[in-house]
């Protein structure tokens, strides 16, 4: 699964294909999930190991400033990330990036994921029971390709990238 637009483009729908008759599942992220995973790896990318000030991160990542403070207490709450007071305080990852999921992300800032909470279907009708059980297993899966993705993948790929336009970068002459 490619996750490149859900993450990058706030109206997004990711469509996930599966060999079923129900065809597309389609996903939209809250832009305090978007956010809660940008400013994540913003800290993982930049912070190595250390705390960061939640204005640098606003700034580099242009998220409002209240907003990301809003997240980063129920991030701070869900054990992802820790606090820091005084001048050379801050934020910093709890857990190493790569034991960091964005499927932990997501789930820490209620982005739904998944709709477990429903009833569960009377077998009585079994349309129902058949549509409804197979959209929960897709929600599943959706829900395990967030948590095969780690904050360390998105440090790998930002650098590869990186180094991508570089070297592709090349040398610029003018007279």
């Amino acid at each position: 699964m490619h996750l490149g637009p859900i993450l990058d483009n706030p109206d997004a729908r990711t469509k996930v294909r599966t060999p079923s008759l129900l065809g597309v599942l389609l996903l939209k992220l809250s832009n305090k999930g978007r956010y809660g995973v940008r400013a994540l790896f913003d800290l993982a990318l930049h912070g190595d190991g250390a705390s960061a000030q939640l204005r640098d991160i606003a700034l580099r990542q242009a998220i409002p400033l209240r907003f990301l403070e809003q997240i980063f207490q129920e991030l701070r709450k869900a054990g992802l990330v820790s606090s820091k007071r005084g001048p050379r305080g801050g934020y910093q990852l709890s857990r190493p990036p790569g034991e960091v999921s964005l499927g932990a992300v997501l789930r820490a800032l209620d982005a739904n994921l998944s709709s477990s909470d429903e009833e569960p279907v009377q077998p009585g009708n079994l349309s129902l029971l058949v549509t409804e059980t197979a959209f929960r297993e897709l929600e599943q899966r959706v829900s395990a390709c967030f948590d095969e993705v780690s904050l360390a993948d998105l440090c790998e790929r930002a650098r590869t990238l990186d180094s991508q336009r570089g070297a592709n970068a090349g040398y610029v002459y003018t007279i």
